[in-house]
């Protein structure tokens, strides 16, 4: 994925939760649209900002897409999940784990699974997705470069850029 696709898919899920949100406030109550563009946009938003957090240059994400894909996909059949189960009207007659069957989606598929998942999926990549050595040198040669530049400009006053 590039950067710009992935801005692109953040801004459409993002768009999506807004529209959710913005059809809860209707006169007539909360359309039933509603919560299904915010259980589709929350995921994808997510799952949008972890690319961006993860994506080096023109190299993509690299062996972190399947653990991302499967979060979103995880995060995503959670929140329908949840929403397509019918309310709990009378008394719990069937617990998941101690809990409702809604909650304990969201409380362990939508909460712990991720927390599972991802930081096995770092620690697996760790050494493919951190700086190179020649990266690291290159980092620490532009640091220089910018350190030279700001001494010879706070030396000549004339060179500094002034906020007037």
């Amino acid at each position: 994925m590039s950067r710009r696709t992935t801005l692109g898919t953040l801004f459409i899920s993002i768009a999506a939760i807004a529209a959710g949100y913005a059809g809860a406030f209707s006169k007539s109550g909360a359309p039933t649209w509603a919560p299904w563009l915010l259980a589709l946009g929350i995921p994808v938003a997510l799952g949008a900002i972890m690319v961006l957090g993860a994506l080096r240059g023109n190299s993509g994400i690299g062996a972190l897409r399947f653990p991302f894909a499967l979060v979103i996909l995880i995060l995503a059949i959670g929140f329908g999940a949840a929403l397509a189960l019918p309310a709990a009207d009378g008394p719990v007659s069937k617990l998941w784990l101690g809990l409702p069957p809604r909650a304990a989606i969201v409380i362990y598929g939508i909460g712990l699974l991720p927390i599972i998942i991802l930081p096995i999926a770092y620690a697996m990549t760790f050494e493919e997705m951190t700086l190179s050595a020649a990266d690291l040198e290159r980092v620490r040669a532009i640091g220089r470069a910018n350190e030279l530049i700001e001494r010879d400009n706070a030396k000549d006053p004339r060179r500094s850029i002034s906020n007037d």
